[in-house]
């Protein structure tokens, strides 16, 4: 091993052994604090919530959570826009984080309104097949809860209530539609569309390639081909319902 090369080996080993003391320094101070307790952060917006753990030594410190999706949530609706309430208090870290274990899990990840990552609140996915599960999973639990007519009622209501108070807030803004009506293309134009298109919407390329019409009490919808079996598990029949 050239001079060089061990000077780089060295510097790492002073970097990993610097993390490792700061991450132990941090747990250390984290053991120390007297109040640990498991907290729910919710957003009086669109009622998705964050659930954490927090060591400190004043409860009044206005920590709301660290969470990725919980931030992005407090910067876009603000800080008075959520609340915090204390779900239970541990005797000491180690407890604290055993019952987070418990209390954050794969099921209420699964939750639409859950915005934690993963569980236990450990900070986000662990690779990008993390990833992939926890969206297909949640996806599939969504699903199911749309099928029942009360949950999709309270969502719609949520979800309208939180893009009208957008609109109000001036966070978001209407747009205005250009309209079609009463006039035509050239026939350059028409040209030109048809050169573009050509060869993009064959096969696989058509935005609903290998989608299915599917009804159920007397409710029509194209649906995709992986979603396919889980309509069919719950009474959904292929072709469409005409009155």
């Amino acid at each position: 091993m050239d001079r060089s090369s061990s000077l780089r080996t060295s510097t790492l080993d002073l970097l990993y052994l610097l993390v490792i003391f700061i991450h132990k320094t941090i747990d250390m101070s984290r053991r120390q604090k007297k109040h640990h307790y498991i907290y729910k952060t919710t957003c009086n917006v669109n009622g998705k919530f964050y659930i954490g753990m927090h060591s400190t030594k004043n409860l009044d410190d206005g920590y709301l959570g660290s969470g990725k999706r919980l931030w992005n949530s407090i910067n876009y609706h603000g800080k008075e826009n959520h609340k915090k309430e204390i779900i239970e208090f541990c005797l000491n870290r180690e407890e604290l984080i055993q019952k987070e274990r418990e209390i954050v899990n794969i099921k209420l990840i699964n939750d639409y309104f859950c915005m934690n990552l993963q569980p236990g609140g450990g900070g986000g996915f662990i690779n990008k097949e993390h990833m992939m599960k926890v969206s297909k999973a949640g996806n599939k639990e969504f699903l199911e809860k749309m099928q029942d007519d009360e949950y999709r009622k309270e969502f719609s209501k949520k979800l309208s209530e939180s893009n009208k108070k957008q609109f109000l807030d001036g966070k978001r803004e209407k747009k205005s539609f250009y309209s079609w009506v009463g006039k035509t293309h050239t026939d350059e134009t028409k040209k030109k569309i048809s050169e573009v298109r050509k060869g993009t919407e064959v096969g696989e390329k058509n935005s609903v390639y290998g989608r299915k019409w599917m009804n159920k009490k007397l409710k029509n919808k194209m649906v995709k081909p992986e979603e396919i079996e889980y309509h069919l598990e719950n009474g959904w029949v292929f072709g469409r319902f005409f009155e």
